[in-house]
């Protein structure tokens, strides 16, 4: 198994995105994030998939992504050099001020946004990598009992090569 990505460029229209997930579950195909906008175009939208398949069970997917009206374009990541992130909210609730400080270090330290905070509570915005999600994750996860997260699953595009210059 090796994780994949692909980006679909789709028909903007109602039922497009219950239909494209529904290829993935109707044949047991388990996809571990799905995000989906709009694009330039606003009869287009880009969905970028990631899943972790084999050779054949990718190919299959592809060929069936392919075979959908409503897929314009397929594009296969995953031997290509992308760029991805993902956006995370960690919302820290019943806490004192000596650990406010400490998520206001940890914001210096892991490059986090606080975006809100009341007396208790914090919210903090990270939009990194899914890698470098999950190891602030796991730091709140170690030091806080009462968090509540929202992620929104990565996005990816194709970097541009220097050579190219």
């Amino acid at each position: 198994m090796k994780r994949r990505w692909l980006s679909l460029f789709v028909e903007n229209r109602v039922g497009v995105l219950a239909r494209i997930s529904g290829l993935f579950s109707g044949k047991a195909y388990n996809i571990h994030s799905l995000t989906v906008g709009e694009t330039e175009d606003p009869t287009m939208s880009r969905m970028t998939i990631c899943i972790d398949a084999d050779d054949k069970t990718f190919e299959q997917i592809k060929k069936q992504l392919n075979r959908s009206i409503e897929v314009i374009k397929v594009i296969d990541y995953t031997d290509t050099s992308i760029r991805t992130k993902e956006i995370m909210y960690i919302k820290v609730k019943s806490i004192n001020a000596k650990q406010r400080a400490e998520i206001f270090q940890m914001g210096e330290v892991f490059r986090f946004l606080i975006k809100d905070m009341g007396k208790d509570s914090v919210l903090i915005e990270a939009i990194r990598t899914e890698t470098k999600n999950d190891s602030i994750l796991k730091v709140f996860k170690e030091r806080f009992t009462n968090i509540e997260v929202v992620r929104g699953g990565p996005v990816a595009i194709e970097c541009i090569s220097m050579q190219d210059r």
